[in-house]
């Protein structure tokens, strides 16, 4: 994972509005400023305090830039070690601080929120890659997302080896069971959009075998199996697979809803080319990182 991909313009708003919550509207800690003086300098480590699979980490030095700024220090100096996507043990310096001691410390809780927070995703994505390993199937997030997060929060799921799917209502559009009752059908939904989108990738929700075969007729390539057993849903993807010689494309193929590390390799071996998990964004408990000052 290389810094480039990191989502620098989405991670600065999330600082930026971190730091309104934090120091309100006068910029002001007030433990830090009675406590510490401006002029005093240390070096702190950010340290993993759990094994886990580390992301978010160019957030920090944007963090420290931002404080600096508001309080009118000269920002701190950070040092990454290691790369985002990297797995660390329990102990490992990730990042090191050195310089002004209120700015580091005013910082500290907004790193930690960010980078606790993507990283913990990152891990619980590693573990969803891992156990697809030597599947065709791929895991998906989706857009149960926090609010204001989901750059960084898809950008965590890169990190632990999983692939975004939509950024938003906006790249792709997504043909779901109140579409169909509102727009009167499947076909029709899927013409309306194909009519006032014709670029634009189109998806549809499916739960049952005729119905993805319906799908497949009106012109859809990309399916979402929507909580069918691995049973039904392997017999779904023979059907759809069948049906492509006659439409000449290949069909893609994502199942979701209800799905478990304990049940993913069987849901890959139906040939499905995705599995998506909203949990990677709205369960993944954080990974357990800390900042400590040397003494």
């Amino acid at each position: 994972m290389t810094d480039h991909e990191f989502p620098y313009a989405a991670a600065r708003r999330v600082v930026q509005t971190a730091l309104d919550e934090d120091l309100g509207p006068d910029n002001l800690d007030v433990t830090t400023f009675a406590t510490i003086p401006p002029e005093q300098v240390t070096v702190g480590h950010v340290v993993a305090r759990a094994d886990g699979v580390v992301a978010g980490l160019p957030a920090i030095a944007l963090v420290i830039e931002a404080v600096a700024a508001r309080i009118g220090a000269l920002a701190p100096r950070v040092e990454v070690h290691v790369s985002d996507g990297t797995p660390v043990e329990r102990g490992v310096q990730v990042a090191t601080i050195a310089g002004s001691t209120q700015a580091t410390l005013i910082a500290e809780r907004t790193i930690l929120n960010i980078i606790c927070r993507v990283s913990g995703i990152a891990t619980h994505t590693s573990l969803w890659a891992r156990e697809l390993a030597g599947t065709q199937a791929l895991v998906l997030d989706t857009r149960k997302t926090t609010p204001g997060l989901r750059a960084l929060e898809k950008y965590a799921v890169r990190c632990g080896g999983g692939t975004n799917k939509r950024m938003g209502l906006y790249d792709v559009a997504m043909i779901k069971d109140n579409h169909k009752l509102a727009a009167g059908g499947l076909t029709g939904a899927y013409a309306a959009i194909r009519a006032a989108y014709p670029a634009v990738p189109i998806q549809v929700e499916v739960t049952t075998t005729p119905e993805a075969l319906e799908a497949v007729a009106a012109g859809a390539r990309f399916l979402l199996c929507d909580n069918m057993s691995a049973e039904l849903l392997r017999e779904t993807v023979a059907a759809v697979r069948a049906l492509e010689s006659e439409v000449g494309e290949r069909v893609e193929i994502e199942a979701t809803g209800g799905l478990t590390l304990g049940v993913a390799a069987r849901y890959a071996a139906t040939g499905v080319d995705y599995l998506s998990v909203g949990g990677l964004t709205h369960s993944s408990p954080i990974l357990d990182l800390a900042l400590d000052l040397d003494v």
